[in-house]
């Protein structure tokens, strides 16, 4: 097991007392797979990708990384598995503006001390392999949006991770150049065996290509399941998420249902189940009782009284 979070929970101060962003947060990831984090803004994916990539440590839980127990490590050792243990893509593509693609590349190396003809050659091994060989001489300005995002793959492939950490990564691009992109990822992965964890708000996309879907809403996983038997969802949240999916294929006048209602504030969260003032199913026990994080099927979990039957 490469990644294991056992009741993970996160608070920040707030005021005399604190602001709970994650809540009881239970996740398992091997060698190799690609998982998709998803949920709206305010869910707590980013709070829980800065868990991961070891920028940030949880208030209580356990976060076991190869084995190791991350809370108990120094400021020094996280360092240490951030440099050569994980790689992280962003939404914004953060690269310097005067200057060319395999400069940018470069950058982190030139930082680490890397000789000049080193870090030239992985450079330029890391933009052929994103399909950037006639491009390294072009500085951003001259790059479209799916070719700078390229550039920071590249990046962060650098120091050959084991992991790469993607935080909305495709978000900002239009759907074709997203659907160019996840192709050069699951080809990147397939060649070098990276594990990919995605942090992403939707559905349909990461449906496409991940090997599991976790769905966070309010701090809380609310369903985990196998990428291919997304249809097969038990969650009244990812169920309704799912008729909310809009796709190029659908007849002209089929009805595209809207989840009513809206999300609670996290200082006003329902008791019981965070999502009983949105859900269809929502019976008396799940005002007063928040539902467990039960495996219903193998490898299939869901926080629900009710699950909705296939």
């Amino acid at each position: 097991m490469l990644i294991e979070l056992k009741n993970i929970c996160k608070s920040y101060p707030l005021g005399d007392g604190e602001l709970p962003i994650l809540k009881n947060i239970n996740l398992t990831i091997d060698n190799g797979e690609f998982v998709a984090i998803m949920g709206p803004s305010g869910s707590g994916k980013s709070t829980l990708m800065n868990i991961l990539g070891c920028l940030d440590k949880p208030s209580s839980g356990q976060y076991l990384l190869n084995g190791k127990n991350v809370e108990s490590l120094s400021s020094d050792e996280l360092a240490d598995i951030r440099n050569q243990m994980i790689g992280f893509v962003f939404q914004g593509f953060n690269l310097l503006s005067r200057t060319s693609a395999i400069e940018n590349v470069e950058l982190p190396m030139v930082y680490s001390g890397v000789e000049k003809n080193e870090r030239r050659q992985k450079a330029e091994r890391a933009l052929i392999d994103v399909g950037l060989k006639e491009r390294m001489d072009h500085q951003p300005s001259q790059l479209s949006g799916g070719q700078q995002q390229r550039v920071a793959i590249a990046r962060a492939l650098l120091s050959n991770p084991p992991i790469l950490i993607f935080d909305e990564a495709t978000s900002a691009l239009d759907v074709s150049v997203q659907d160019t992109i996840i192709k050069l990822l699951v080809k990147l992965q397939r060649e070098k065996g990276i594990t990919y964890i995605f942090i992403c708000h939707d559905l349909a996309l990461v449906s496409m290509f991940s090997h599991r879907i976790a769905v966070m809403y309010l701090g809380n996983m609310m369903e985990q399941i196998d990428g291919d038997k997304l249809s097969e969802a038990r969650h009244p949240y990812t169920r309704a998420l799912l008729k909310a999916v809009f796709s190029t294929e659908q007849e002209k006048n089929q009805y595209i249902e809207i989840l009513p209602g809206e999300i609670p504030s996290p200082l006003d969260i329902p008791t019981g189940c965070p999502f009983r003032n949105r859900c269809i199913n929502c019976q008396e026990r799940c005002a007063s009782e928040k539902p467990p994080f039960n495996e219903i099927e193998p490898n299939h979990f869901v926080a629900c009284h009710y699950p909705i039957k296939n």
